[in-house]
């Protein structure tokens, strides 16, 4: 039976692990979250306050761009939160 190779390189080790705690870098983009959130609630209220108040108070009525502005401001939360991180 063929005698098989001597290992010439020193046996795998691996590499050290990281220390236990490790913290959570938020950098600079705390003001996303709060933002993209008020963008949805603004949206959502202009359109329920649209609908409920028939387009008399508070909101002028403009029609249906009262709808396209609420969708705008929730559209906008939505381009906000590709900034989070």
């Amino acid at each position: 039976m063929p005698k098989s190779r001597i290992r010439k390189k020193a046996d795998f080790t691996p590499p050290q692990a990281k220390s236990a705690t490790t913290s959570i870098n938020l950098g600079g983009r705390r003001w996303v979250a709060p933002l993209m959130l008020a963008m949805f609630l603004l949206g959502l209220a202009w359109i329920v306050v649209y609908y409920v108040t028939a387009g008399s108070m508070p909101i002028e009525n403009w029609g249906n761009w009262n709808i396209v502005v609420g969708f705008g401001f929730i559209a906008a939360g939505f381009v906000v939160s590709t900034q989070w991180k």
